[in-house]
């Protein structure tokens, strides 16, 4: 990290207290993305009104009227796809388009929504036919008829949406509400047919109706993934897609016989498919806690967190830096993308930090590190540990447990990091008149019983659905003690936020979905997996070598959930056969997931924080990479030392716990050239040997590590005198 000389005096008595507050108020905003449509007015209402219906039938569904799993869970993908095209375009508004429309296009639209209409309708007559004349049997036309103007209009549209998007960013456009209308036909077939789906879908007696119901499905998913997370999804989720058609012609291990389409992509909506854990995670923990993000931030609690955090760390030693630490970890935590929680705390931490001295691409780089790591702290860990309890089995409590010591250990690292980083430039804190006064903050500390109620109910054994309901009536309660008392109208808004802000994530997690389906289907992860055991040559150290590079490479671009979930499907199993624990394994491939997010060329994280910074996107990348330096180690402390994640005697616990923090501060002072001092290449080196030593678990390599660094400790205080007798001279 290089920072710019500092004037932080200077710098931080120019920022007024307007500019504070408007900073602070971008916390609780949530920020409108270049393709997403700003309405206004009726339009506005009705969106609103149907955001909020969707995070309604949901916590209903999970509290208090449940509803069959397959019915659900595409209820859930369904209205995330009706709501996706109405509010996010198919390319990026800069201002509105001009000109409209070409003809081709329009034609295109024309034709396409004609098929899709008349999909619409007969599914509508299948519904009304089996529902309310109570017919066993559907209509013959309908369900013979329907499949292919409803999958070809919903190609057709989708095309003429991706090389001529609608114009005007106020208004519905015509083309993604028919893609809205696709959604409903698609879902409502899928859910009409969902109790004989579970015996036909992937069969041999599945119906051409279901290949087409599923074929529109897989269609629109992957085009919403497109707009709300960019290509790269997309792109592997195609590959995944083409290799199930093209295994016959593949050589070696990715050799397979082949499926025809019916079988195919009836199989891909089942739950293996689609309605497998990722979407599963995704209609239960993750919205729920979205929600109760969106709860946080109505009730102005997340702005709390903030103050609090400027309160108690903003004189320090480059404050605003080690604010965006405490912050961002209490925010990631809850928030389900590393990229969206750089957005929602570093609209505030990022100005503040540069008005101090740093430069714009390490404030980005800071703030990125630090939002990333809040998807490894517990106990939500950006719902990486509900996907994980889905996956393994593992009970949710004890990942939580295990998670604990490496994800401290992590963000200790950071703090290491952006101290000697001060340290070395010389970059001072805020003033403490123009923070917020901690004894007042201290005051409201009652603003913290959500997190309270969240963890207090978890550790008491309620199910991980009944602690989100608490925590979220909990915020509404307390916020009747603030100016900022939430009432029928902010309880809308939160509801609205909170659907608009997982939609995403639902797409994404349907996408993974798709990739987990198709690795099901052609048995790929466990020749994978074999293929893994050959190469690592029962050497579990190369196995995980390999679980990283995969999991870093899949992280490229995708946000932690999907990641996570491919990875494990693919990597995890080799790994484990080989000895490793099921624990272990996975939360080694989870962190590499999490991590991809600061990792170059491809770093969600440190993009959105260099968006914010007006840095560029690759040094930021680079510099949030080293200063996140220690996640990259840890996943390898706790193979090595079992008792990180407490699997063990309090005193091994203790032992491994404390070496690691020491290794780690070796590691943070080789990395910034900083060690009571300035630090030549000679003491990086040395001090690279001694953190590693620290870091592998043994009483011998403590002994060595501690004994390079008290030796570093004599020379480096030794030239620093020096150095001032010298400048003394001078």
């Amino acid at each position: 990290m290089t920072q710019q000389p500092s004037n932080a005096a200077s710098g931080a008595t120019d920022l007024s207290e307007i500019e504070r507050e408007t900073a602070r108020a971008n916390v609780d905003t949530d920020p409108i993305s270049a393709n997403q449509r700003d309405f206004a007015g009726l339009r506005g209402h009705v969106i609103a009104w149907l955001a909020v219906g969707y995070s309604v039938f949901h916590l209903m569904v999970m509290n208090v009227y449940p509803l069959e799993t397959w019915s659900y869970r595409l209820s859930h993908v369904g209205g995330g796809l009706i709501l996706g095209f109405l509010l996010f375009s198919a390319h990026s508004y800069h201002g509105d388009r001009h000109g409209g429309r070409p003809l081709w296009a329009k034609g295109a639209v024309a034709v396409g929504g004609a098929g899709i209409l008349y999909g619409l309708l007969c599914v509508v007559a299948i519904w009304i036919n089996g529902r309310v004349f109570g017919e066993a049997l559907p209509p013959a036309w309908a369900m013979s008829t329907f499949g292919i103007p409803l999958a070809g209009g919903s190609a057709l549209v989708i095309a003429a949406a991706w090389f001529a998007p609608g114009p005007k960013r106020q208004v519905y456009d015509l083309g993604d509400t028919l893609l809205a209308l696709a959604a409903l036909a698609a879902t409502a077939y899928l859910i009409f047919f969902a109790r004989q789906l579970q015996l036909r879908a992937g069969m041999p007696m599945a119906l051409p109706g279901d290949m087409w119901a599923a074929v529109t499905g897989v269609l629109l998913i992957i085009e919403l993934t497109r707009r709300l997370a960019g290509l790269a999804l997309v792109i592997i989720a195609g590959v995944f897609v083409a290799y199930a058609f093209l295994g016959p012609w593949l050589p070696g291990i990715f050799e397979h016989r082949g499926y025809d389409p019916k079988r195919f992509f009836s199989y891909i909506f089942t739950d293996n498919g689609v309605l497998s854990a990722p979407t599963a995670i995704s209609s239960t923990y993750i919205i729920l806690f979205v929600i109760f993000a969106a709860f946080l931030q109505t009730t102005r609690v997340g702005e709390y967190f903030v103050n609090l955090a400027f309160a108690a760390a903003g004189h320090r030693r480059g404050g605003p830096a080690k604010v965006a630490i405490f912050a961002s970890g209490l925010m990631g935590m809850i928030n389900g993308t590393s990229a969206g929680n750089v957005v929602a705390t570093g609209s505030l931490t990022i100005p503040m930090m540069k008005k101090v001295g740093y430069k714009p691409q390490t404030s980005a780089s800071v703030e990125a590190a630090a939002s990333t790591g809040g998807q490894i702290m517990p106990p939500i860990m950006g719902a990486g540990a509900f996907i994980m309890a889905e996956i393994t089995g593992i009970a949710y409590m004890d990942i939580v447990y295990a998670a604990i010591i490496p994800a401290i250990i992590y963000f200790v690292s950071v703090y290491f990091m952006v101290d000697m980083a001060a340290q070395k430039a010389n970059i001072k804190g805020l003033p403490r008149e123009l923070l917020p006064k901690l004894d007042v903050l201290i005051k409201q500390i009652y603003l913290f019983s959500p997190i309270v109620v969240l963890i207090g109910a978890l550790f008491m054994g309620y199910s991980v659905i009944r602690c989100g309901t608490l925590a979220m009536a909990t915020a509404a309660v307390v916020s009747w003690l603030t100016p900022h008392a939430m009432g029928p109208k902010q309880l809308f808004n939160a509801l609205d936020s909170g659907a608009r802000m997982v939609l995403q994530l639902v797409a994404v997690c349907a996408t993974a979905g798709i990739i987990v389906g198709v690795i099901a289907l052609t048995g790929i992860g466990s020749r994978f997996s074999t293929v893994l055991l050959t190469l690592a040559d029962q050497s579990q150290i190369l196995a995980l070598f390999f679980a990283m590079v995969v999991s870093i490479i899949l992280g490229m671009g995708m946000p932690t959930t999907a990641a996570y979930a491919v990875a494990a499907s693919v990597i995890a199993p080799g790994v484990i056969n080989l000895g490793v624990e099921p624990l272990t394994a996975h939360l080694f491939i989870f962190y590499f997931a999490v991590m991809s997010a600061i990792t170059p060329p491809v770093a969600l994280a440190a993009y959105a924080g260099s968006a914010l910074a007006g840095s560029d996107p690759i040094r930021t990348s680079v510099e949030s990479f080293k200063i996140g330096l220690a996640a990259f180690v840890v996943p390898y402390m706790f193979f090595f030392s079992p008792a990180m994640l407490l699997n063990g005697s309090w005193l091994a616990i203790a032992h491994v716990a404390v070496t690691a923090v020491l290794g780690v501060y070796l590691l943070s002072a080789a990395v910034q050239g900083w060690f009571f001092g300035h630090a030549g290449w000679a003491a990086r080196l040395a001090l690279l040997v001694a953190g590693l030593a620290m870091i592998f678990a043994g009483w011998t390599t403590d002994f060595i590590g501690l004994a390079i660094a008290a030796a570093l400790v004599v020379v480096q205080k030794k030239v620093g005198s020096t150095a001032e007798v010298v400048q003394d001279a001078d």
